[in-house]
Protein backbone atom coordinates (compact mmCIF):
# COMPACT_ATOMS: atom_id res chain seq x y z
CA UNK A 1 0.00 0.00 0.00
CA UNK A 2 1.49 3.82 -0.93
CA UNK A 3 0.97 5.93 1.76
CA UNK A 4 1.31 9.81 0.97
CA UNK A 5 2.45 12.43 3.63
CA UNK A 6 1.83 15.84 2.44
CA UNK A 7 4.17 18.46 4.02
CA UNK A 8 2.33 21.98 4.33
CA UNK A 9 5.28 24.65 4.90
CA UNK A 10 8.95 24.63 4.32
CA UNK A 11 10.96 26.31 6.95
CA UNK A 12 13.25 24.47 9.39
CA UNK A 13 9.94 22.34 10.66
CA UNK A 14 8.96 21.38 7.12
CA UNK A 15 12.21 20.30 5.65
CA UNK A 16 13.56 18.57 8.95
CA UNK A 17 9.90 16.61 9.14
CA UNK A 18 10.56 15.50 5.20
CA UNK A 19 14.00 14.63 5.50
CA UNK A 20 13.29 12.34 8.72
CA UNK A 21 10.23 10.79 7.52
CA UNK A 22 11.83 10.35 4.33
CA UNK A 23 14.93 9.28 5.49
CA UNK A 24 13.38 5.83 6.99
CA UNK A 25 10.06 5.40 4.64
CA UNK A 26 11.43 6.50 1.04
CA UNK A 27 14.90 5.25 0.72
CA UNK A 28 13.84 1.37 -0.51
CA UNK A 29 11.74 2.46 -3.50
CA UNK A 30 10.85 -1.12 -4.24
CA UNK A 31 8.76 -1.73 -0.77
CA UNK A 32 5.68 -2.89 -1.35
CA UNK A 33 4.36 -0.32 1.58
CA UNK A 34 5.82 2.49 -0.60
CA UNK A 35 5.89 6.25 0.96
CA UNK A 36 5.85 9.28 -0.61
CA UNK A 37 6.40 12.25 1.38
CA UNK A 38 5.52 15.89 -0.52
CA UNK A 39 6.52 19.29 0.58
CA UNK A 40 4.18 21.74 -0.25
CA UNK A 41 5.53 25.74 0.05
CA UNK A 42 4.14 28.80 -0.14
CA UNK A 43 6.65 31.08 -2.61
CA UNK A 44 5.40 34.45 -0.65
CA UNK A 45 6.51 33.15 2.85
CA UNK A 46 9.46 33.73 4.20
CA UNK A 47 11.39 31.44 6.68
CA UNK A 48 11.25 33.06 10.00
CA UNK A 49 14.80 32.67 10.85
CA UNK A 50 15.27 32.25 14.31
CA UNK A 51 15.55 28.98 16.30
CA UNK A 52 19.89 29.11 15.63
CA UNK A 53 20.06 26.93 18.71
CA UNK A 54 20.07 23.21 18.77
CA UNK A 55 20.81 20.23 21.18
CA UNK A 56 23.16 17.38 20.68
CA UNK A 57 19.70 15.57 19.03
CA UNK A 58 20.55 16.78 15.94
CA UNK A 59 24.08 15.09 15.12
CA UNK A 60 22.04 12.09 15.05
CA UNK A 61 19.27 13.71 13.04
CA UNK A 62 22.26 14.83 10.75
CA UNK A 63 23.39 11.56 10.48
CA UNK A 64 19.89 9.52 10.40
CA UNK A 65 19.24 11.88 7.24
CA UNK A 66 22.70 11.53 6.08
CA UNK A 67 24.32 14.43 5.97
CA UNK A 68 28.47 14.64 6.55
CA UNK A 69 29.18 17.23 9.68
CA UNK A 70 31.65 18.79 7.40
CA UNK A 71 28.80 19.82 4.66
CA UNK A 72 26.68 21.09 7.56
CA UNK A 73 29.41 22.71 9.47
CA UNK A 74 30.34 24.75 5.86
CA UNK A 75 26.87 24.92 4.68
CA UNK A 76 25.35 26.57 7.56
CA UNK A 77 28.10 28.78 8.85
CA UNK A 78 27.68 26.53 12.16
CA UNK A 79 29.59 26.41 15.32
CA UNK A 80 29.91 24.03 18.33
CA UNK A 81 27.23 24.52 21.24
CA UNK A 82 28.39 22.91 24.18
CA UNK A 83 26.23 24.50 26.59
CA UNK A 84 24.10 27.84 27.80
CA UNK A 85 25.20 30.30 29.57
CA UNK A 86 22.96 32.28 32.25
CA UNK A 87 24.63 36.01 33.15
CA UNK A 88 22.66 37.84 35.84
CA UNK A 89 19.53 35.51 36.35
CA UNK A 90 19.95 34.80 39.98
CA UNK A 91 21.22 38.38 41.48
CA UNK A 92 20.78 40.66 38.84
CA UNK A 93 24.76 40.98 39.27
CA UNK A 94 26.59 39.96 36.35
CA UNK A 95 26.97 36.47 37.77
CA UNK A 96 26.48 33.38 35.83
CA UNK A 97 26.37 29.95 35.47
CA UNK A 98 26.48 26.83 32.73
CA UNK A 99 23.81 24.46 31.75
CA UNK A 100 26.08 22.16 29.89
CA UNK A 101 25.22 19.28 27.50
CA UNK A 102 27.79 17.57 29.21
CA UNK A 103 26.42 15.38 32.12
CA UNK A 104 27.78 15.41 35.87
CA UNK A 105 30.93 12.96 36.86
CA UNK A 106 29.34 9.28 37.60
CA UNK A 107 25.53 10.09 36.36
CA UNK A 108 23.54 7.35 36.19
CA UNK A 109 25.32 5.56 39.09
CA UNK A 110 26.13 7.68 41.85
CA UNK A 111 24.63 11.87 42.54
CA UNK A 112 27.37 13.78 42.71
CA UNK A 113 24.78 16.21 43.41
CA UNK A 114 24.51 14.62 46.80
CA UNK A 115 27.99 14.75 47.60
CA UNK A 116 28.49 18.56 46.24
CA UNK A 117 25.87 19.41 48.54
CA UNK A 118 27.70 18.19 51.93
CA UNK A 119 30.82 19.73 50.82
CA UNK A 120 31.20 23.63 51.57
CA UNK A 121 30.89 24.29 48.25
CA UNK A 122 33.30 26.39 47.33
CA UNK A 123 33.72 25.59 44.23
CA UNK A 124 30.46 25.98 41.80
CA UNK A 125 27.97 23.01 41.27
CA UNK A 126 28.69 22.73 37.54
CA UNK A 127 32.90 23.38 37.92
CA UNK A 128 32.52 20.42 40.62
CA UNK A 129 31.21 17.74 38.67
CA UNK A 130 31.78 18.52 34.82
CA UNK A 131 34.89 19.90 32.76
CA UNK A 132 32.40 22.08 30.23
CA UNK A 133 32.03 25.02 31.86
CA UNK A 134 35.94 25.55 31.69
CA UNK A 135 36.17 24.92 28.27
CA UNK A 136 33.03 27.10 27.14
CA UNK A 137 35.13 29.87 28.82
CA UNK A 138 37.97 29.70 26.79
CA UNK A 139 35.79 29.25 23.79
CA UNK A 140 37.40 25.61 22.72
CA UNK A 141 35.75 22.90 20.70
CA UNK A 142 34.54 20.08 22.17
CA UNK A 143 36.74 17.51 20.25
CA UNK A 144 39.63 17.06 18.34
CA UNK A 145 39.87 17.79 14.37
CA UNK A 146 41.43 14.35 13.90
CA UNK A 147 38.42 13.03 15.51
CA UNK A 148 35.63 11.08 13.60
CA UNK A 149 32.47 13.27 12.63
CA UNK A 150 30.02 13.34 15.26
CA UNK A 151 32.37 12.52 17.95
CA UNK A 152 33.36 13.99 20.51
CA UNK A 153 35.09 14.54 24.29
CA UNK A 154 32.87 16.34 25.60
CA UNK A 155 28.30 16.46 24.56
CA UNK A 156 27.71 19.04 21.76
CA UNK A 157 25.28 20.66 19.34
CA UNK A 158 25.45 23.34 17.39
CA UNK A 159 24.48 27.24 16.11
CA UNK A 160 23.24 27.42 12.62
CA UNK A 161 22.47 30.02 10.42
CA UNK A 162 18.65 28.96 9.94
CA UNK A 163 18.43 29.79 6.51
CA UNK A 164 21.25 28.62 5.24
CA UNK A 165 20.28 25.07 6.92
CA UNK A 166 16.81 25.25 5.25
CA UNK A 167 18.52 25.49 2.16
CA UNK A 168 20.73 22.48 2.23
CA UNK A 169 17.61 20.35 4.04
CA UNK A 170 15.57 21.34 0.81
CA UNK A 171 18.22 20.02 -1.77
CA UNK A 172 19.58 17.01 0.60
CA UNK A 173 15.63 15.83 0.66
CA UNK A 174 14.87 16.66 -2.97
CA UNK A 175 18.52 15.19 -4.57
CA UNK A 176 19.10 12.41 -1.88
CA UNK A 177 15.88 11.34 -0.02
CA UNK A 178 13.00 11.51 -3.12
CA UNK A 179 10.91 14.15 -1.86
CA UNK A 180 8.78 15.96 -4.27
CA UNK A 181 8.79 19.76 -3.74
CA UNK A 182 5.88 21.79 -5.15
CA UNK A 183 5.48 25.68 -4.69
CA UNK A 184 2.19 26.97 -4.70
CA UNK A 185 -0.14 28.65 -2.23
CA UNK A 186 -2.76 26.65 -0.37
CA UNK A 187 -5.92 28.56 -1.62
CA UNK A 188 -8.39 25.44 -0.14
CA UNK A 189 -8.41 22.20 2.17
CA UNK A 190 -10.32 20.15 0.56
CA UNK A 191 -12.63 17.97 3.25
CA UNK A 192 -13.65 14.29 3.12
CA UNK A 193 -16.43 12.61 4.40
CA UNK A 194 -15.16 11.58 7.43
CA UNK A 195 -13.74 15.07 8.48
CA UNK A 196 -10.56 14.01 7.35
CA UNK A 197 -8.89 16.15 4.79
CA UNK A 198 -9.06 15.08 1.57
CA UNK A 199 -6.24 17.74 -0.37
CA UNK A 200 -5.34 20.72 -1.05
CA UNK A 201 -6.19 23.25 -3.46
CA UNK A 202 -3.34 25.16 -4.41
CA UNK A 203 -3.88 28.83 -6.03
CA UNK A 204 -3.48 27.48 -9.74
CA UNK A 205 -6.17 24.58 -9.07
CA UNK A 206 -3.65 21.96 -8.52
CA UNK A 207 -5.14 18.94 -5.76
CA UNK A 208 -2.59 17.13 -4.00
CA UNK A 209 -4.38 14.40 -2.15
CA UNK A 210 -2.65 12.51 0.79
CA UNK A 211 -3.36 9.86 3.77
CA UNK A 212 -1.42 12.08 6.22
CA UNK A 213 -1.06 15.79 6.09
CA UNK A 214 1.63 17.43 8.65
CA UNK A 215 1.59 21.14 8.99
CA UNK A 216 4.62 22.97 9.40
CA UNK A 217 3.00 26.42 8.02
CA UNK A 218 4.48 28.43 10.66
CA UNK A 219 1.94 31.01 12.90
CA UNK A 220 0.01 30.96 10.15
CA UNK A 221 -1.25 27.56 10.82
CA UNK A 222 -3.33 26.87 7.76
CA UNK A 223 -4.70 22.92 8.90
CA UNK A 224 -4.59 23.25 12.32
CA UNK A 225 -6.18 26.35 13.07
CA UNK A 226 -7.68 28.17 9.82
CA UNK A 227 -9.06 24.74 9.06
CA UNK A 228 -9.48 22.77 11.81
CA UNK A 229 -10.16 25.73 13.93
CA UNK A 230 -8.24 24.21 16.73
CA UNK A 231 -7.28 27.28 19.32
CA UNK A 232 -3.81 28.22 21.42
CA UNK A 233 -3.80 27.09 24.88
CA UNK A 234 -1.99 30.78 25.91
CA UNK A 235 0.58 30.32 28.72
CA UNK A 236 1.59 33.78 29.28
CA UNK A 237 0.41 33.45 32.58
CA UNK A 238 3.36 31.64 33.28
CA UNK A 239 5.97 32.46 31.14
CA UNK A 240 5.36 36.82 30.79
CA UNK A 241 7.89 37.12 27.22
CA UNK A 242 5.34 37.97 24.27
CA UNK A 243 7.90 39.73 22.03
CA UNK A 244 11.07 39.41 20.50
CA UNK A 245 13.39 42.03 18.97
CA UNK A 246 16.12 40.00 16.64
CA UNK A 247 19.41 40.87 15.17
CA UNK A 248 22.14 39.48 12.84
CA UNK A 249 25.55 41.35 13.30
CA UNK A 250 29.13 40.43 12.30
CA UNK A 251 32.04 39.72 13.78
CA UNK A 252 34.06 42.30 14.48
CA UNK A 253 37.01 40.67 12.78
CA UNK A 254 37.73 37.13 11.40
CA UNK A 255 39.66 36.60 14.57
CA UNK A 256 37.89 37.46 17.13
CA UNK A 257 36.60 34.26 19.59
CA UNK A 258 33.65 32.05 18.53
CA UNK A 259 31.39 31.19 21.86
CA UNK A 260 30.61 27.86 22.81
CA UNK A 261 26.95 28.66 24.23
CA UNK A 262 24.43 30.34 23.91
CA UNK A 263 24.52 32.94 26.07
CA UNK A 264 21.06 34.35 28.12
CA UNK A 265 21.83 37.72 29.65
CA UNK A 266 19.08 38.35 31.90
CA UNK A 267 17.29 42.25 31.52
CA UNK A 268 15.17 44.09 33.04
CA UNK A 269 12.25 42.75 31.68
CA UNK A 270 13.12 40.22 30.09
CA UNK A 271 16.50 39.11 28.66
CA UNK A 272 18.74 38.64 25.51
CA UNK A 273 19.77 35.28 23.97
CA UNK A 274 23.79 35.87 21.95
CA UNK A 275 24.10 32.69 19.90
CA UNK A 276 27.57 32.75 17.86
CA UNK A 277 28.10 31.43 13.76
CA UNK A 278 31.23 31.67 12.33
CA UNK A 279 30.92 35.11 10.73
CA UNK A 280 28.42 36.33 13.15
CA UNK A 281 26.16 36.54 15.88
CA UNK A 282 22.30 35.89 15.76
CA UNK A 283 21.56 38.79 18.95
CA UNK A 284 18.05 39.34 19.79
CA UNK A 285 15.80 40.82 23.37
CA UNK A 286 12.68 38.74 24.16
CA UNK A 287 10.63 40.06 26.95
CA UNK A 288 7.18 41.10 28.13
CA UNK A 289 5.23 44.09 26.73
CA UNK A 290 3.27 43.91 29.65
CA UNK A 291 6.47 45.19 31.73
CA UNK A 292 8.21 47.68 28.99
CA UNK A 293 8.25 49.11 25.40
CA UNK A 294 9.17 47.96 22.21
CA UNK A 295 11.13 51.38 22.13
CA UNK A 296 12.79 50.51 25.71
CA UNK A 297 13.40 46.96 24.78
CA UNK A 298 15.12 48.12 21.71
CA UNK A 299 17.61 50.59 23.42
CA UNK A 300 18.45 47.62 26.32
CA UNK A 301 18.77 45.42 22.61
CA UNK A 302 21.63 48.36 21.48
CA UNK A 303 23.35 49.07 24.09
CA UNK A 304 24.47 45.41 24.64
CA UNK A 305 25.38 45.68 20.68
CA UNK A 306 27.41 49.00 21.10
CA UNK A 307 29.33 47.53 24.14
CA UNK A 308 30.78 44.65 22.89
CA UNK A 309 33.88 45.42 21.16
CA UNK A 310 34.25 41.78 19.40
CA UNK A 311 31.14 42.89 17.19
CA UNK A 312 31.36 44.99 13.99
CA UNK A 313 30.33 48.64 13.97
CA UNK A 314 27.28 48.94 11.67
CA UNK A 315 23.89 50.41 11.47
CA UNK A 316 20.90 48.35 13.08
CA UNK A 317 17.74 47.82 12.87
CA UNK A 318 15.74 44.40 14.57
CA UNK A 319 13.21 42.70 13.48
CA UNK A 320 9.95 42.21 15.48
CA UNK A 321 8.37 38.98 16.24
CA UNK A 322 5.04 39.16 18.16
CA UNK A 323 4.28 35.53 19.62
CA UNK A 324 1.52 34.34 22.64
CA UNK A 325 3.49 31.91 24.30
CA UNK A 326 1.60 28.31 24.24
CA UNK A 327 1.23 25.65 22.62
CA UNK A 328 -2.79 23.97 20.60
CA UNK A 329 -5.03 22.32 22.68
CA UNK A 330 -4.39 18.96 20.26
CA UNK A 331 -1.81 18.46 17.73
CA UNK A 332 -3.03 15.82 15.62
CA UNK A 333 -6.61 16.18 14.36
CA UNK A 334 -8.22 13.53 12.50
CA UNK A 335 -5.89 12.94 9.74
CA UNK A 336 -3.74 16.59 10.05
CA UNK A 337 -1.09 17.08 12.85
CA UNK A 338 0.83 20.13 13.14
CA UNK A 339 4.55 20.28 13.33
CA UNK A 340 7.10 23.20 14.80
CA UNK A 341 5.48 26.75 15.34
CA UNK A 342 1.78 25.62 14.17
CA UNK A 343 2.12 23.70 16.99
CA UNK A 344 2.76 26.07 19.67
CA UNK A 345 5.45 28.74 20.63
CA UNK A 346 7.68 29.99 23.17
CA UNK A 347 10.25 31.86 23.92
CA UNK A 348 13.83 30.13 22.52
CA UNK A 349 15.31 29.67 26.52
CA UNK A 350 16.92 26.41 26.04
CA UNK A 351 16.21 26.24 22.24
CA UNK A 352 13.38 23.64 22.69
CA UNK A 353 11.98 25.18 19.43
CA UNK A 354 13.95 22.58 17.21
CA UNK A 355 14.31 19.83 19.69
CA UNK A 356 10.42 19.63 19.95
CA UNK A 357 10.77 19.42 15.94
CA UNK A 358 12.52 16.70 16.13
CA UNK A 359 10.83 14.51 18.44
CA UNK A 360 7.66 14.91 16.85
CA UNK A 361 8.77 13.76 13.17
CA UNK A 362 10.82 10.89 15.02
CA UNK A 363 7.58 9.83 16.58
CA UNK A 364 5.70 9.98 13.57
CA UNK A 365 8.16 8.20 11.26
CA UNK A 366 8.52 5.20 13.82
CA UNK A 367 4.84 5.13 14.02
CA UNK A 368 3.61 6.21 10.41
CA UNK A 369 -0.19 4.27 10.22
CA UNK A 370 -0.65 2.05 7.78
CA UNK A 371 -4.46 2.01 8.22
CA UNK A 372 -7.14 4.79 9.24
CA UNK A 373 -8.39 3.22 12.01
CA UNK A 374 -4.75 2.98 13.07
CA UNK A 375 -4.23 6.67 12.74
CA UNK A 376 -6.81 7.23 15.40
CA UNK A 377 -4.73 5.12 17.89
CA UNK A 378 -1.97 6.71 17.08
CA UNK A 379 -3.48 10.37 17.57
CA UNK A 380 -4.47 10.12 20.81
CA UNK A 381 -1.07 8.38 21.96
CA UNK A 382 0.64 11.34 19.99
CA UNK A 383 -1.58 13.93 21.64
CA UNK A 384 -0.92 12.95 25.10
CA UNK A 385 2.78 12.37 24.70
CA UNK A 386 3.28 16.07 23.17
CA UNK A 387 1.09 17.68 25.86
CA UNK A 388 3.54 15.98 28.28
CA UNK A 389 6.27 17.72 26.24
CA UNK A 390 5.10 20.88 26.22
CA UNK A 391 3.65 20.62 30.14
CA UNK A 392 7.76 19.83 30.67
CA UNK A 393 9.33 22.69 28.43
CA UNK A 394 6.87 25.48 30.19
CA UNK A 395 7.73 24.01 33.94
CA UNK A 396 11.57 23.82 32.54
CA UNK A 397 11.28 26.99 31.27
CA UNK A 398 9.79 28.82 34.02
CA UNK A 399 12.43 27.05 36.88
CA UNK A 400 14.50 29.05 35.33
CA UNK A 401 12.54 32.17 36.57
CA UNK A 402 10.97 31.41 40.17
CA UNK A 403 14.66 30.71 41.93
CA UNK A 404 15.56 34.39 40.86
CA UNK A 405 16.63 36.63 43.73
CA UNK A 406 15.88 39.75 41.97
CA UNK A 407 13.85 42.23 43.40
CA UNK A 408 15.08 45.18 40.92
CA UNK A 409 11.65 45.31 38.89
CA UNK A 410 7.73 44.13 38.55
CA UNK A 411 8.84 41.43 35.85
CA UNK A 412 11.17 39.49 38.24
CA UNK A 413 9.49 39.95 41.14
CA UNK A 414 5.88 39.14 39.52
CA UNK A 415 7.94 35.74 38.32
CA UNK A 416 8.54 34.53 42.33
CA UNK A 417 4.56 34.85 42.72
CA UNK A 418 2.77 31.41 43.04
CA UNK A 419 -0.14 31.93 41.09
CA UNK A 420 1.99 32.10 38.22
CA UNK A 421 3.73 28.83 38.89
CA UNK A 422 2.42 25.67 37.97
CA UNK A 423 1.40 23.26 40.19
CA UNK A 424 3.16 20.57 39.04
CA UNK A 425 6.78 22.61 39.46
CA UNK A 426 5.61 23.92 42.61
CA UNK A 427 5.27 19.85 43.49
CA UNK A 428 8.62 18.98 42.63
CA UNK A 429 10.28 22.11 44.08
CA UNK A 430 8.99 20.85 47.22
CA UNK A 431 10.73 17.97 46.36
CA UNK A 432 14.01 19.42 45.44
CA UNK A 433 14.57 21.42 48.31
CA UNK A 434 14.71 18.60 50.62
CA UNK A 435 16.76 16.53 47.83
CA UNK A 436 18.42 16.90 44.80
CA UNK A 437 16.87 15.38 41.55
CA UNK A 438 17.19 11.90 40.49
CA UNK A 439 16.96 9.82 37.91
CA UNK A 440 14.04 7.42 39.58
CA UNK A 441 11.87 10.79 40.41
CA UNK A 442 9.69 10.58 36.93
CA UNK A 443 8.22 7.90 34.99
CA UNK A 444 8.12 9.24 31.98
CA UNK A 445 9.79 7.47 29.34
CA UNK A 446 10.61 10.21 26.69
CA UNK A 447 11.23 13.32 28.94
CA UNK A 448 13.27 16.51 27.76
CA UNK A 449 14.59 17.55 30.36
CA UNK A 450 16.99 15.15 32.26
CA UNK A 451 17.21 15.32 36.31
CA UNK A 452 21.10 16.24 35.36
CA UNK A 453 19.48 19.34 33.39
CA UNK A 454 17.42 20.33 36.41
CA UNK A 455 20.83 19.99 38.54
CA UNK A 456 22.57 22.33 36.72
CA UNK A 457 20.21 25.11 36.61
CA UNK A 458 19.10 24.41 40.20
CA UNK A 459 22.31 24.96 41.59
CA UNK A 460 23.01 27.31 39.16
CA UNK A 461 20.51 29.34 40.59
CA UNK A 462 21.32 28.68 44.35
CA UNK A 463 18.88 26.89 45.49
CA UNK A 464 19.91 25.14 49.06
CA UNK A 465 18.45 21.67 48.71
CA UNK A 466 18.79 19.93 52.49
CA UNK A 467 22.72 18.37 52.73
CA UNK A 468 23.18 14.90 53.67
CA UNK A 469 26.12 15.10 56.54
CA UNK A 470 28.98 13.09 54.86
CA UNK A 471 29.07 10.69 57.42
CA UNK A 472 25.53 9.52 56.42
CA UNK A 473 27.58 8.43 52.59
CA UNK A 474 28.82 5.01 52.79
CA UNK A 475 32.45 4.47 52.32
CA UNK A 476 32.29 3.26 49.26
CA UNK A 477 30.13 6.03 47.51
CA UNK A 478 32.51 8.00 49.46
CA UNK A 479 35.32 6.63 47.91
CA UNK A 480 34.36 6.49 44.81
CA UNK A 481 32.80 9.84 44.84
CA UNK A 482 36.51 11.09 45.51
CA UNK A 483 38.28 9.72 42.46
CA UNK A 484 35.79 10.66 40.08
CA UNK A 485 35.91 14.68 41.50
CA UNK A 486 39.97 13.71 40.84
CA UNK A 487 39.43 12.42 37.37
CA UNK A 488 37.22 15.85 36.72
CA UNK A 489 39.91 17.88 37.75
CA UNK A 490 42.25 15.84 35.50
CA UNK A 491 40.28 15.72 32.20
CA UNK A 492 39.42 19.36 32.95
CA UNK A 493 43.39 20.03 32.84
CA UNK A 494 43.86 18.02 30.06
CA UNK A 495 40.84 19.57 28.09
CA UNK A 496 41.81 22.67 28.08
CA UNK A 497 45.64 22.26 27.41
CA UNK A 498 44.61 19.85 23.92
CA UNK A 499 41.16 21.49 22.42
CA UNK A 500 41.79 23.92 19.86
CA UNK A 501 39.51 26.78 20.08
CA UNK A 502 36.24 26.98 17.89
CA UNK A 503 37.68 29.04 15.55
CA UNK A 504 40.74 26.85 14.88
CA UNK A 505 38.71 23.57 14.48
CA UNK A 506 36.28 25.59 12.02
CA UNK A 507 39.02 26.98 10.33
CA UNK A 508 40.50 23.36 9.62
CA UNK A 509 37.52 22.23 8.90
CA UNK A 510 36.92 24.97 6.05
CA UNK A 511 39.96 24.08 4.75
CA UNK A 512 39.39 20.65 4.30
CA UNK A 513 41.54 19.12 6.88
CA UNK A 514 40.82 16.34 10.34
CA UNK A 515 37.03 15.31 10.19
CA UNK A 516 37.05 11.62 9.09
CA UNK A 517 33.81 10.15 8.27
Amino acid sequence: MKTRVVIVGGGTAGWLTAGIIAARHCADSTSSEQTEVVLVESPEVKNLGVGEGTWPTMRDTLRQIGISERMFLSCCDASFKQASKFVGWSQGKNEHYYHPFTAPVGYGGISAAEHWLATAQEVDFESWVCAQGAVCKETLAPKLPQMPEYAFHLNYGYHLNAGKFVTMLQHHCVEKLSVKYIQGHVQHVLPADNGDIKAIELADGEQITGELFIDCSGFAAILIAKHYQIPITSKQHILFNDTALALQVDHATDEVPIASCTVASAQESGWIWDIALQNRRGIGHVFSSDFTSAEQAEQALLKYVQNDPYLAAQEISPRTIKFTPGHRETFWHHNCVAIGVSAGFVEPLEATALVLIEKSAEWISEQLPRERSAMTVLAKRFNTLTRQRWQEIIDFLKLHYVLTQRQDSEYWREHQQLDSIPDSLQEALTLWRSQAPGLYESNQRFELFSSASKQYVLYGMDLKSEQKHPASFAQKEASLIKRLRNETVHTTEKLLSVLPTNRQFLRRVMEGQGQKK
